[in-house]
């Protein structure tokens, strides 16, 4: 009997809390600027919202110096974290409590993360540039969704914006995570690693073959050489190319969160934005996660043996 009141109670509460979001939907969208402009009447002065107005390169507050909107969050960004690991490492306890515990949970579950595919040795050599990336990336998304972030003005440009969304960021992390990448592929396999480029050895071991008179395996070991020399063409371009794939898809994905979640302000600017922010967050989650995993990835291959890769 008490289980059905609790529960009969419950729905209530769901029922009553479902319609008062309902009516407050319908009633900011009505009163917004949408709203006023299908009835023909004045926005409230609570729903009124400024259009957006997205641009893709990243203002300057200061028109004197060259410093953009983005440069001064990801400043923010690397300020914070910089804080949050100060504060936690500040005063360490053999016994960690709540900062504390929390970044060491952290720690031991991206190690974990890492190691598991690179192993405890390249694990550990790996870890910082990774979890740095993943860090940052989450910093800037998740900054952008404090209410008020983009609405602080100075000489009429916004003071500051989501550095995600500025293609050089994304840019930036992506020649950082490609030169990590050669950089660890080079020490790990020496010399050789070029090969993987630059692989003339077929070609020129047919090409000894045939001066030897071999001439049916010279001619077939000069095509395998062929081959071999435009595969390792379309590595150096393949690795070139996942800059490009690398930028555009943290700005991409982050612009067009952005301009969605200021249209939905727009449209509907009370409830229906806060589920936004929501998908927002985690989007930002999930391409934090996505650069640094993708770049964990790429290392491992790059310093995987010859054995292994070619198995």
């Amino acid at each position: 009997m008490a289980k059905k009141k609790v529960l009969g109670c419950s729905l209530n509460i769901i029922i009553i809390l479902s319609i008062v979001f309902l009516v407050l939907i319908v009633v900011s969208f009505i009163g917004g600027s949408v709203g006023a402009i299908i009835t023909g009447g004045e926005p409230l002065s609570i729903f009124a919202v400024q259009p957006p107005h997205p641009q893709l390169p990243a203002e300057h507050p200061f028109p004197n110096l060259p410093i953009t909107n983005t440069m001064i969050t990801a400043w923010i960004s690397i300020l914070v974290l910089f804080g949050l690991f100060f504060a936690a490492t500040r005063r360490m306890k053999l016994v960690p409590r709540g900062l504390q515990n929390f970044v060491e949970f952290f720690y031991e579950a991206a190690a974990n993360f890492i190691e598991d595919p690179a192993g405890k040795e390249y694990g550990r050599k790996f870890f910082p540039v990774c979890v740095t990336i993943f860090l940052f990336v989450l910093a800037n998304a998740w900054i952008n969704l404090i209410p008020g972030f983009e609405t602080i003005k100075m000489n009429g440009e916004p003071l500051l914006r989501n550095a995600n969304t500025d293609i050089n960021v994304p840019l930036m992390l992506a020649v950082v995570s490609f030169c990590f990448v050669e950089y660890w592929g080079f020490k790990a396999h020496k010399a050789t690693y070029l090969r993987k480029f630059f692989n003339f050895v077929p070609l020129g071991q047919g090409f000894k073959k045939l001066f030897t008179g071999k001439i049916k395996a010279g001619f077939g070991g000069i095509a395998m050489g062929i081959i071999a020399v435009f595969t390792g063409l379309l590595e150096a371009i393949s690795e070139l190319i996942r800059m490009v794939s690398f930028t555009f898809r943290l700005f991409g994905n982050m612009t067009a969160g952005m301009i969605l979640t200021l249209v939905m302000i727009f449209l509907i600017p009370w409830v229906v934005p806060a589920i936004f922010y929501g998908l927002e967050a985690f989007l930002g989650f999930v391409q934090a996660m996505i650069f640094g995993g993708l770049t964990l990835c790429f290392l491992v291959v790059a310093v995987m043996s010859t054995d292994e890769e070619t198995t």
